[in-house]
């Protein structure tokens, strides 16, 4: 039976603005992909990879490169041959992943054999403030069990930020990612105040492109990839100078390919993590999914969004969890939170 494509750009705002280092967003383009053999339909959503120019024109023009091969029936290996990663891939491979699990009336979490989903402690994100601003943003997350804080590079104030926030919330886990803002001569007093301050990891303090300056670097804490590493070809090249690969499914052009770097990482003796580029939750459900492999989930996207979908993700008690009718048919365990 030949299948049916629907490409569609939607608009998400934020609740407020949000603002990372070089970059303040007001809200998420997103481009949904949805695939339709008549009985079933598969989704997918992705926002790109903005710093790489992958926008909402660059991926509806590229599904569309494939629009005949993807209502012909084309799979998830040919769709890995046919289309880079990023935003686009990540889409239809999604779609596609969802469409599979309807029609074999299982789970997805089945098809990728992935492990029972469970809930998941994530961390909530606080966008780069005045320290003040971003220690009250702290307590306001009453139930967050872990927090990300966003820097700039901007070292003194990078530093206030972080032990306000700690002051803030002396009980949490603590990550903070920088965005590639820093210099590689920063880094020995940044890193000194984030162990003095329990911070548990250290995000993409170098630019892309200057790993090396890396090599025989001893951080006393976990030093995590983000935009250092895109793809699973980019995997071998960390060790020695990354202990932990921050995943995202636009990043690396979706689930099926998330998951081979995932088990990759681990072969190697990497952590792994996974994030996300902001979305709704038809975006986070399968990242979830693969947070069931990962040591850090960092997948709060809609919780940055003025509306989210429904039925969507919950947050709870510092967990997140997704309800079967989200996306994938994913079938609902009952777990204690941990």
């Amino acid at each position: 039976m030949r299948r049916v494509l629907d490409v569609t750009v939607e608009r998400l705002p934020f609740a407020k603005p949000f603002r990372i280092s070089g970059h303040v967003f007001t809200e998420s383009p997103v481009v949904v992909v949805s695939l339709s053999d008549g009985l079933h339909t598969g989704r997918g959503e992705a926002s790109g990879v903005y710093y790489l120019g992958d926008d909402e024109a660059t991926m509806t023009a590229a599904v569309e490169s494939v629009r005949e091969g993807l209502e012909r029936g084309m799979t998830r290996a040919e769709l890995q041959r046919v289309l880079p990663a990023g935003g686009a891939r990540n889409a239809a491979d999604c779609a596609l992943w969802e469409l599979e699990a309807k029609r074999e009336g299982v789970p997805v979490w089945k098809l990728a054999r992935l492990p029972e989903p469970r809930p998941l402690v994530t961390t909530f994100t606080l966008g780069a403030d005045d320290p003040a601003v971003m220690a009250e943003g702290a307590g306001a997350y009453r139930d967050a069990r872990a927090l990300k804080l966003k820097l700039t590079g901007e070292l003194d104030i990078d530093i206030a930020r972080v032990r306000a926030v700690r002051a803030a919330r002396p009980e949490c886990w603590i990550g903070v990612d920088a965005n590639q803002g820093f210099r590689a001569d920063e880094l020995d007093p940044l890193i000194a105040v984030l162990v003095e301050c329990g911070i548990a990891l250290l995000e993409q303090p170098l630019a892309r492109g200057r790993e090396a300056d890396l090599d025989g670097f001893k951080s006393p804490i976990p030093i995590a990839a983000d935009e250092s590493a895109l793809t699973l070809a980019d995997v071998d090249g960390l060790v020695g100078r990354f202990q932990t690969v921050n995943i995202k499914l636009d990043k690396c052009g979706g689930l099926t390919e998330a998951i081979a770097i995932a088990r990759r990482a681990r072969t190697l003796g990497l952590d792994v993590m996974v994030g996300n580029m902001v979305g709704s939750s038809w975006a986070m459900a399968p990242a979830w999914l693969l947070g069931q492999l990962c040591d850090v989930v960092d997948l709060d996207g809609p919780t940055f969004l003025a509306t989210d979908r429904d039925p969507g993700i919950v947050y709870r008690d510092g967990h997140i969890d997704c309800p079967a009718a989200v996306w994938g048919n994913i079938a609902k365990v009952a777990h204690a939170a941990s």
